[in-house]
Parts: C-alpha cells; sequence; structure tokens
C-alpha cells in the first residue's frame, strides 16, 4: 500500500474539519441522526458529547493479519458506540464507556508514539461517534510528521454525510459486517 499524500490530506483536513465539527450540533454524525447539542455537552444515543473518550493506545497484533502485519496495528480504542450490540467483544469500552478523556492533541500525541513504535497503520476502533475530534487530532498529527495510513474500524454505521468527508482522507476502510 502507498503511504498517504500527507500535504494533501492536511489540506483536506483543514478545509473539512469546520464542516465535520456542524454536524455535532445538531448531531447527525451516524444515521440516528438524534439532533442533540453535542457542543453544549447533551448526550445522544452513543453516550458521548464533543470529548473524546479513549479507552487504549496501543499496538494490536491480534487484528486482521494484513492490517496488524507484523508489527502490529497502532489501535486507539474510543469508548462509547453508537450502535450498542448485545454481542460486541469490546463490550466494556463500547457500553460501558471505560476509558479516559483526552483532548485531539493528546491523541495526535498517541499517533505519533505509535509511529515510533513501528506500527504499520494508526486503528481507529468504533470511530463514528468521534469523527470531528478525530480528524482534529489527526490534522494535529499530519503537521507533525505521522505518515502511517489510517485505517477507519467502525461498525458500519456510519452517515453519508461524514463518510464523504472523510474521502481522501481515511487510507483504509474497515467496517465490520453486522
Amino acid at each position: 500500500m502507498a503511504l498517504p499524500d500527507i500535504r494533501r490530506q492536511i489540506k483536506l483536513l483543514q478545509q473539512r474539519l469546520p464542516e465535520a465539527k456542524a454536524l455535532l450540533d445538531p448531531c447527525r454524525l451516524c444515521p440516528r441522526e438524534c439532533g442533540i447539542d453535542r457542543t453544549a455537552g447533551d448526550t445522544g444515543h452513543c453516550r458521548s458529547t464533543t470529548q473524546l473518550i479513549v479507552s487504549s493506545i496501543t499496538l494490536h497484533h491480534g487484528e486482521e493479519p494484513p492490517i496488524s502485519g507484523y508489527r502490529g496495528s497502532g489501535t486507539i480504542f474510543l469508548s462509547n458506540c453508537n450502535l450498542h450490540c448485545l454481542f460486541c467483544q469490546n463490550y466494556p469500552i463500547s457500553q460501558l464507556g471505560t476509558g479516559n478523556a483526552m483532548s485531539p492533541a493528546e491523541v495526535a500525541r498517541g499517533m505519533l508514539l505509535l509511529q515510533q513504535r513501528g506500527a504499520h497503520n494508526i486503528n481507529w476502533v468504533t470511530p463514528t461517534h468521534m469523527a470531528p475530534m478525530l480528524m482534529e487530532a489527526l490534522l494535529i498529527a499530519r503537521k507533525q510528521g505521522m505518515d502511517l495510513p489510517v485505517v477507519y474500524n467502525s461498525g458500519g454505521y456510519d452517515s453519508l454525510e461524514m463518510s464523504r468527508l472523510w474521502d481522501g482522507i481515511i487510507d483504509i476502510y474497515l467496517p465490520d459486517m453486522k
């Protein structure tokens, strides 16, 4: 796989970030379109505001072999979810919100650390409900030299509007089929 065109992605991220943030009020990040004002601290079906809640940032060797390779996928597990699947293998993270609050700058530092540790990619697990904040974190990381491909590892319940904003930025889509 070719490395991403970083300069082009930075330009796209800068152009699209305001539009992505506008999807938070009223919230329409996923097809539920719950319409709450997440910028005011309200929570909808995903139980999330604009605060990134991260369960872990680590090298993961248990993803699909083409994704994890021999050095590991640089996974960033986001807490909460817009689906609420009872069978979720990440139930404590996705349903119980296990994790810690982080700023986009802190998540960007995590991406840079994963790159330094040899990750083959940055793999956002359950990113749908955190897309604008992840877009901001990616912009910061790209400006600081993070050049790994980004994997959008979602539950597959993503809005067409947000998916359009990711076009040309996300390198690998890895939706789970429910």
